[in-house]
């Protein structure tokens, strides 16, 4: 390290360093005060766009069944499709769609989550609701084919369940049998799951 034998020499080393390096060092700061600046600024506007979500999505779903609620619900939808709220607007828009009687505009609010939402657990859910949809609908090739994309073990027992459901609809009364057997491995107290497998071996025998 530089020795300095006098308090003037010291003085001037200071001046000859800061005239060096003394723009960096502002332009550094500068910087470095603005990009912090910039990242407050930046959490700050997130945190006051997901608090009027909420209180939009709070206002919205108080009026449904209302005259004109629905509409106000696909309105939100669309404003808010960067938010997760988004996702959980679509679920029970597709709910009061089928409640309405509409299945064709559930199922296109149920795949606008299994399009868009980055939770996997809410896209498992839109899966098994559009399956069951779509089973409504007649449209069973369909609904199995949902329920294959579907991987997350934590739905396995609803999976098993909805496909045994369509097989069923398809008269596959074996695979129906394996499906709700399956779906009861997961699920042993689901009386509903006993009530659907008792009736395979009812229809069997008869």
């Amino acid at each position: 390290m530089e020795q300095f034998a006098t308090e003037e020499q010291q003085v001037e080393a200071i001046k000859r360093f800061w005239k060096e390096h003394g723009t960096a060092i502002i332009v550094g700061a500068v910087l470095g005060l603005g990009g912090l600046w910039g990242w407050r600024w930046y959490t700050d506007s997130q945190l006051e766009a997901q608090e009027a979500a909420s209180a939009e999505y709070q206002t919205t779903v108080e009026k449904l069944g209302q005259e004109g609620a629905n509409a106000e619900l696909d309105a939100f939808i669309k404003a808010n499709t960067d938010s997760g709220y988004a996702g959980i607007a679509s679920l029970l828009a597709a709910r009061q769609s089928v409640e309405d009687g509409d299945l064709d505009a559930a199922a296109s609010h149920l795949n606008m989550v299994i399009t868009n939402a980055d939770d996997p657990q809410m896209k498992s859910i839109a899966g098994i609701r559009l399956a069951r949809v779509q089973l409504e609908m007649n449209q069973l090739d369909a609904a199995l084919s949902t329920l294959n994309d579907i991987n997350d073990d934590a739905f396995a027992a609803q999976i098993a369940e909805v496909k045994g459901d369509v097989y069923v609809r398809q008269n596959k009364m074996d695979d129906a049998r394996m499906a709700y057997t399956s779906a009861l491995e997961e699920n042993a107290n689901n009386p509903l799951l006993q009530m659907k497998l008792d009736n395979l071996a009812v229809a069997a025998g008869s």
